[in-house]
């Protein structure tokens, strides 16, 4: 990795920059595969799946009896794991229920909001090399906590039984055996198997997150979420070793991650650069981390605010605060997904078990939305009620301004209660 000391701001641009990829031929792809399951439905998701997974599906669903037998594979270590993760992302997500808002704006006038569960939310669990057991928990957990009414879940053909048991755990409805720009295809649009959804969730590869972007045109997403990244900033009282672990954490993700480490010494970052190659040369995903750590950087500056200038600038999806007194600097971060405070706070507590969802967005979208919530799966409808002394009350400023936009039927909707 690179050491870059005091940077100048007019280099961020470069410095700071995501890996980028050309995604034409993504998108050229994807485009296809969407219009093939939009026009074919179940025929398309079945060649789909054989050219792409090479395995040839004679059901999409999988059944209750997979199911069974897959709890039962799993071991009581993860069950008991799972279940405390479980509590504590339930407690958490449970808080973000709040009360909503009713209000007399004047005599008369009674304005209300209320919260309403979308009814039926996709959620995309990647497979693979990594099955992603904690993302079933991140999104089916608040979906039922905010009360959907129909859970279905997306994961790639040879579902992992881990997948299938968190997926019972937290009362999902149906399993899909499904992957990638083909999943997000069947539900954002239907077939005769896969129920059209109202909004899609989770995280993916560029082939997911392409097709996220295309049919978000047409059905509500989540976020568009890209390669997973991490900030840390470390001074004198946090543990090298401590931030290249957690730097490593975010890196074995893919070779398009990231992760940036904001220090105050050269002392410091050469020990760290150190230690990083020592732990990066004991990982099972050696070659992965690896390549993702042509994309990072350590970087030195002289105080805090620099480094704060940094963070607001870069906008990571994890910060890691390890400084002393974080607790006082934390309000000044005005642009993060989640922020983790102190030398015992890794990412991967987040990612996991603390209680907070890792559904976050990447890419300097922090500067604009939020990590997935209770209110990712709901949307609030606005209601009012107005009595004839309110409208008589209202009844002037409602027809200034329908004049002021000549919108005539405006006014006349008013005066003709009058």
């Amino acid at each position: 990795m690179k050491i870059i000391k005091n940077p100048a701001a007019e280099s961020w641009d470069s410095i700071f920059a995501r890996p980028q990829m050309d995604d034409s031929l993504i998108e050229s792809r994807v485009c296809d595969i969407i219009d093939n399951v939009r026009r074919r439905g179940d025929r398309a998701l079945r060649e789909l799946t054989l050219r792409v997974e090479g395995i040839d599906l004679e059901e999409f669903e999988v059944s209750d009896e997979e199911i069974a037998a897959a709890c039962s594979a799993v071991s009581d270590e993860l069950k008991g794991a799972l279940a405390v993760a479980k509590r504590n992302i339930e407690l958490f997500h449970r808080a973000q229920l709040t009360e909503g808002v009713d209000v007399e704006t004047m005599t008369g006038v009674r304005c209300r909001q209320e919260r309403r569960a979308i009814r039926r939310v996709g959620l995309y669990v990647p497979g693979g090399s990594a099955p992603l057991v904690s993302t079933v928990l991140m999104l089916a957990l608040p979906a039922r906590i905010a009360g959907c009414k129909e859970l279905i879940i997306c994961t790639p053909p040879n579902v992992a039984p881990e997948i299938l048991y968190a997926a019972q755990l937290c009362g999902v409805d149906k399993v899909y055996r499904l992957g990638g720009a083909i999943a997000v295809a069947a539900m954002a649009y239907g077939t005769e198997s896969v129920a059209k959804v109202d909004k899609i969730f989770g995280p993916g590869n560029r082939y997911v997150t392409t097709a996220k972007q295309l049919v978000s045109r047409d059905v509500a997403i989540d976020m568009p979420a890209g390669p997973s990244e991490v900030m840390i900033v470390a001074d004198t009282t946090a543990q090298a070793r401590f931030v290249a672990a957690d730097m490593l954490s975010q890196l074995e993700h893919g070779g398009d991650s990231q992760a940036i480490a904001v220090v105050f010494s050269d002392d410091f970052a050469g020990e760290l650069v150190r230690t990083f190659g020592e732990q990066l040369r004991l990982l099972s995903r050696r070659e992965i981390a690896e390549s993702a750590a042509d994309n990072s950087r350590v970087i030195v500056v002289d105080d805090i605010d620099k480094a704060l200038n940094i963070i607001n600038y870069y906008a990571p999806e994890h910060l890691i605060l390890s400084v002393a007194e974080a607790e006082n600097i934390v309000g000044r971060v005005e642009s993060a997904g989640s922020i983790f405070l102190g030398n015992y706070s890794p990412e991967s507590a987040g990612d996991y078990a603390s209680g907070t969802n890792h559904t976050l967005p990447t890419n300097g979208w922090a500067r604009s939305i939020s990590g997935v919530g209770v209110d990712s799966f709901t949307k609030k409808i606005t209601i009012q009620h107005i009595t004839q002394e309110g409208l008589n009350l209202l009844a002037p400023a409602i027809c200034a301004i329908a004049d002021a936009e000549g919108l005539e039927a405006h006014k006349k909707a008013v005066t003709i209660r009058l």
